[in-house]
């Protein structure tokens, strides 16, 4: 490693504690004092084991932000009191990683572990660059990842971790650490003497989401704002939502788990979940043509041939989108998501291409008969396209009797739903008025 990243980090790790923001300096520092994350920390848990034996490989933290990943790997160094190498990969280069690397083969006595933050920002080159010295164990690597790892981390890193999957901290959790906080002289505000009430505390705690570090963050905000010895009032703490950023990320699973949650909501006949799914992407700053373009392919699948007004309904929804944006467009597509949630729903249309694409995949393809064949031009005619062909707009009810297929397969089944009861109804006639022909033929 270049002297000059060397000094860098020396001196950017002299930083006065008093000079670094809240959640920096009450970081836990053991096992005991991460917040949260029983289903991880157990006592009967695998991780605690790993660390307590010091005979863990590497592993991958996967978490949404201020969960306690960045934390949890520094205690893991600590408790096992490895050499740790601290990385971020958006930061980071190729150079500096190999840097890392050689002096971890140097040094392979001390177990070096290399903490990547972000570690999903590295590119497939940077990872495989970590896979020799992670085999032979030259390192311990501890990645720590908002995205899903089986996306965005490479398969063969990947089965060489073990992967630990931390979730948003509750409410109560985030408020014994705001309590602590407020009372820690040390590393927290206690100097400053404010006192907050618990409803105060359990109100910030919500709005943060599950993000530990936002509350700590939020509450050193309001409180350095405040005369010492201050009683914050419930205006001092409600100004911290209206400044509230939701959190969304249009690359993260954020995004993929809530147009999940939407169009499942919709699915399911359920206008006011829908809604509300619609209004966090919205909130969150997502694509409206996103949310568009989903509902007209929900449209077809799932509403179908039960409401055949849902697609047109959808695919204005997505001209709207395109031609007036945010944020009027949230109109139009709060009248598309009520008017979709609440139609009857059929996916018999989307079953029907489905099972019909299987059987031209699976099967032969059957011949075009000749006498629904093209018949224009002398040679077609020569060959017999068209022969035999018997036109439907002049027999009753239009049904002539013939098949239009050499063996004929039924992909398409309706439902007893909506306005599909009534094409049930016609298709049944249909096909009786048709075996009746034929038998008179």
């Amino acid at each position: 490693m270049d002297l000059f990243n060397q000094e860098i980090r020396e001196q950017s790790s002299q930083v006065s504690e008093g000079h670094k923001p809240l959640a920096a300096r009450m970081r836990p520092r053991s096992l005991k004092e991460i917040a949260g994350q029983e289903h991880l920390l157990g006592e009967d848990c695998l991780l605690p084991k790993l660390i307590r034996s010091n005979n863990f490989g590497s592993i991958l933290l996967y978490g949404p932000p201020g969960s306690g990943k960045t934390s949890l790997a520094e205690v893991i160094a600590a408790e096992t009191q490895s050499k740790c190498v601290r990385l971020n990969a958006v930061l980071s280069n190729v150079a500096e990683l190999r840097d890392v690397l050689r002096l971890a083969r140097y040094q392979a006595t001390s177990r070096t572990v290399v903490f990547i933050d972000e570690i999903h920002r590295f590119n497939k080159a940077q990872q495989d660059l970590l896979l020799p010295d992670v085999e032979t164990g030259n390192i311990r690597l501890i990645g720590a990842t908002t995205h899903n790892p089986g996306f965005y981390v490479n398969a063969p890193l990947l089965s060489r971790s073990h992967l630990f999957h931390l979730e948003p901290l509750s409410e109560e959790v985030i408020v014994d650490v705001l309590k602590e906080a407020l009372v820690d002289e040390d590393r927290g505000l206690g100097s400053f003497h404010c006192t907050v009430k618990g409803e105060q505390l359990l109100f910030l705690a919500k709005m943060s989401d599950g993000d530990l570090r936002r509350a700590l963050n939020a509450l050193e905000t309001i409180i350095l704002s405040k005369p010492m010895g201050s009683a914050l009032t419930e205006d001092d703490i409600r100004s911290f939502a209206e400044e509230r950023q939701i959190r969304y990320d249009a690359d993260e699973d954020e995004h993929y788990d809530t147009i999940s949650a939407f169009i499942k909501s919709v699915r399911g006949s359920d206008p006011d979940a829908a809604l509300y799914w619609l209004a966090k992407m919205l909130e969150g700053g997502e694509d409206p043509r996103f949310v568009a373009r989903r509902l007209v392919i929900l449209a077809s699948e799932d509403v179908g041939l039960a409401d055949s007004r849902a697609l047109p309904l959808a695919v204005a929804t997505f001209q709207a989108c395109e031609q007036i944006g945010m944020p009027e467009c949230a109109l139009n597509l709060g009248h598309a998501t009520v008017f979709l949630a609440t139609a009857p729903k059929s996916n018999s249309a989307y079953l029907g291409i489905n099972a019909a694409r299987e059987a031209i995949r699976k099967e032969p393809v059957q011949p075009i008969p000749l006498w629904i064949r093209g018949s224009s031009g002398s040679v077609a005619r020569a060959l017999g396209h068209g022969k035999g062909y018997e036109y439907s707009h002049d027999a009753e009810h239009g049904i002539t009797g013939q098949d239009y297929m050499k063996q004929p397969i039924q992909f398409y089944f309706p439902k007893e739903v909506g306005a599909e009861v009534h094409i049930a109804e016609r298709l049944a006639f249909w096909k009786d008025l048709k075996a009746s022909l034929k038998r008179k033929k």
